[in-house]
């Protein structure tokens, strides 16, 4: 589904050594753990009713806000649920049909990514920034779109400081609520220039009927979200009110999980050598050195974020199902240790959203510009 976004690389690509001995050996271990359990990374029973629960919690939600009791604090409370629904949806189901790691069948993974499409964020141009760019080139500078920040942001010792980013530790959680409207008045904006670009990587030509999905599954996300509630009674107004309370709520969500992801004060933002434009570590080694892995036993957060909490897992495997990785966990934390690799892992949600919280604050002195 992805390959034809993989072909486009630009010729400027950052390149990563040969050496793979690190990357083998925890393959082999990777692999001989589904083997010897005679199971699949793929076409996990669980992760089709973990499908069925998330897609009825939204759709379950929706109903109730429109056709339930005329009661206003339920009301709310139905829209924060309902974005709590939809960053699960984004999350664990079409994260991974977008990676292709739901399932072994390319058209049951098209069609559940399209679940991101349904809830507002192109499934094209997320293969394009977030498979290619962020996947490939974690935390670099210039080529990872998603710690880029727009200036907004300081993310990073090599981004230029502005004086308001010594306030970022404070204003950011005000930024994150507002970031899926920015998805989608950009993504728009994105197709319709004819030279549309992440940093300086130009987005792959769309085939026709890619333009007419996008298109097409933009205007049934407005219609879902904005035109049958006013077409059943509700005024533009309370319809605009629910739909940001709802999407505010994702978005705080689903920035956060990103965030304790690769911005804390345990992850590397490597700096490419100019002249060979390359990275000194072999392309595993540089992912577990830019990504954390936080709360790693806490069940019911692992389950509703689709096993984002073992990013570093999921970065070295995007294409095994998030089921897997509390088990995958282990295998790498021993390879890890026979290479002399530092893994990091931070032990409670709490412990990594100070981390991310310190780190911002560092990195909005000007002392560190």
């Amino acid at each position: 589904m992805t390959s034809s976004l993989i072909s486009d690389k630009p010729s400027s690509k950052v390149t990563f050594p040969n050496g793979n001995t690190f990357r083998k050996t925890l393959n082999e271990r990777v692999k001989k753990y589904f083997q010897e359990n005679d199971i699949k990374p793929n076409n996990n029973p669980a992760m089709y009713l973990k499908t069925a629960i998330i897609l009825s919690w939204i759709f379950g939600t929706w109903a109730f806000i429109l056709f339930g009791p005329a009661i206003m604090w339920l009301k709310v409370l139905g829209c924060v649920i309902l974005g709590l629904g939809i960053g699960g949806g984004g999350m664990s189901v079409a994260h991974d049909a977008n990676h292709g790691s739901y399932s072994t069948n390319s058209r049951i993974n098209k069609i559940l990514g399209l679940v991101h499409d349904f809830l507002g964020v192109s499934s094209y141009l997320w293969r394009f920034r977030h498979n290619f760019l962020h996947h490939t080139y974690t935390n670099l500078d210039g080529h990872d779109v998603e710690i880029d920040g727009s200036g907004v942001i300081r993310m990073y010792p090599n981004m230029e400081h502005k004086w308001y980013h010594q306030f970022q530790h404070l204003f950011i959680w005000f930024i994150y609520p507002i970031i899926p409207f920015y998805w989608s008045i950009n993504e728009m904006k994105l197709m319709a220039s004819s030279q549309g670009k992440y940093l300086n990587y130009s987005i792959p030509k769309l085939k026709t009927s890619e333009l007419m999905t996008f298109w097409g599954m933009k205007l049934l996300n407005f219609v879902f979200f904005v035109i049958i509630p006013i077409a059943v009674g509700y005024t533009i107004w309370q319809t605009l009110l629910g739909v940001m309370i709802a999407f505010m709520t994702y978005g705080f969500v689903v920035c956060e999980v990103f965030m304790l992801a690769h911005v804390l004060e345990a992850t590397e933002f490597p700096e490419v050598e100019p002249e060979s434009n390359s990275i000194s570590d072999e392309w595993a080694i540089f992912q577990i050195k830019t990504t954390a892995d936080f709360a790693p036993h806490n069940p019911i957060l692992n389950w509703y974020i689709g096993g984002l909490n073992y990013q570093t897992v999921h970065h070295l495997f995007p294409h095994v199902c998030h089921i897997h990785y509390p088990k995958i966990a282990p295998i790498l934390t021993e390879v890890c240790e026979e290479f002399g690799v530092k893994y990091n892992v931070y032990p409670t949600f709490r412990e990594a959203i100070a981390s991310n919280y310190r780190w911002l604050k560092l990195m909005g002195t000007a002392s560190n510009a």
